[in-house]
């Protein structure tokens, strides 16, 4: 019956004790520098147009969607 309550006890404590780790990390905050607007950027690979945008939000109000 001790093993059995002992055994219980043990799966708990190492249960719980990654959780608890989960839960104190943070994410690192932003330096205050890099919060400055610079402007617009430069279209990349794999960025939206705003074009491609607004065809994109037509399309939708046209099929009859609504508005996330």
């Amino acid at each position: 019956m001790k093993k059995i309550i002992l055994v219980g006890l043990a799966i708990f404590a190492v249960s719980t004790s990654g959780a608890l780790a989960a839960k104190k990390t943070t994410k690192p905050k932003a330096p205050a520098a890099a919060t400055t607007t610079v402007g617009a950027a430069p279209l990349m690979l794999g960025q939206v147009s705003v074009a491609d945008r607004e065809l994109y939000e037509k399309n939708q109000r046209d099929s009859g969607m609504k508005k996330k």
